[in-house]
Parts: structure tokens; C-alpha cells; sequence
């Protein structure tokens, strides 16, 4: 009996080990073949037509303010702090902006020191004091002092950012 006990497990362990096929996983092997079907099939490409829509573009209303931002003009609400208040018109020249006003003072004793007659100017909004080189009563005026300024210190890029301010009352 202990012989046919024997004979038995050994032939469940031959059967079981003879019934394992392949260590490969059925996922790999359907892969395979959709990847073989896939190359044996022959490419058709097909062209879709798309049409091309240009959209209709309206040219933008210029204002005023619009035309001022673009040409470099700032238009804001200022009161003068330091220098004399008849001498600030509608246009002035700006060569620096700062959040203190002991470095605007600086500036205004420097530009003092070049010969100009410059004025500090508070704007509330912003709380920043602007150094105004000059004021005129026309923009044009003011533009040609602008590049003038810029142009006499083309060395200093501090002063290369100079804008016109348009005082609103």
C-alpha cells in the first residue's frame, strides 16, 4: 500500500509540473498578437478637411487716456510737497519715483546742483513722491524736454525711465 501511496504522489507531481506551460503571462501574448495584426495591416491615412475661419476683428476705440498710456503719458493726481507750486503746469517731466521722501529729496538736491529747478510731487494713490525735472503747459513741449533730459544723461539708466505726468486737478 505504502508503494501505491508513493507511486501516486509522484505522479500528481509529474502531472502538476507537465500541466504548467509557458512562464509568459496571457497579457503579454495578446499583446503580441495585436501588435503583429497591427504591422500586417496596411496604414490608411485619412485627410480631413478643416475649414479656416478668420475671425472679423474691429479696430479698438482710441481715447484719449488710451493714447496718452501709449505715448508714455502718466495722468495722476499730485500735490506739490517740496519746491515751488506755481511752477508745476499740466505736463511735467518725471525722473524718479520713490516711497521715501528723503531720497527724493536727494534727487531734487542733485538736479538742484545740475541747474534745473525740480519739485517733488506726492501722488496719495500710489503713496509715491515724483521728482519732476520740469512742467510745461503742452504736451509737446514736454516730450522734447523728455528726450532732451534723456539724451544729456544717456549714461545714467536711472534717468533713461523718464515719463511725462499729466496732473489731473
Amino acid at each position: 500500500m505504502k508503494k501505491l501511496v508513493i507511486w501516486g504522489l509522484g505522479a500528481c507531481i509529474v502531472f502538476s509540473f507537465a500541466s504548467c506551460k509557458s512562464s509568459e503571462s496571457a497579457y503579454k501574448k495578446a499583446y503580441e498578437k495585436a501588435k503583429q495584426q497591427e504591422l500586417a495591416e496596411p496604414q490608411t491615412v485619412e485627410t480631413v478637411q478643416v475649414e479656416v475661419v478668420t475671425p472679423v476683428v474691429t479696430a479698438p476705440v482710441q481715447t484719449q487716456k488710451a493714447t496718452d498710456a501709449a505715448q508714455g503719458v502718466r495722468q495722476e493726481k499730485v500735490t506739490v510737497v517740496s519746491g515751488s507750486n506755481d511752477s508745476l503746469k499740466d505736463y511735467s517731466v518725471i525722473c524718479g519715483s520713490f516711497g521715501l521722501k528723503a531720497n527724493a529729496e536727494g534727487l531734487k538736491d542733485f538736479l538742484a546742483g545740475e541747474g534745473y529747478s525740480p519739485v517733488i510731487v506726492f501722488n496719495p494713490d500710489a503713496a509715491m513722491y515724483r521728482v519732476a525735472v520740469s512742467s510745461f503747459a503742452n504736451r509737446a513741449d514736454a516730450a522734447q524736454a523728455r528726450d532732451s533730459f534723456k539724451a544729456k544723461y544717456s549714461n545714467r539708466k536711472d534717468f533713461q525711465g523718464s515719463w511725462l505726468l499729466y496732473r489731473i486737478y
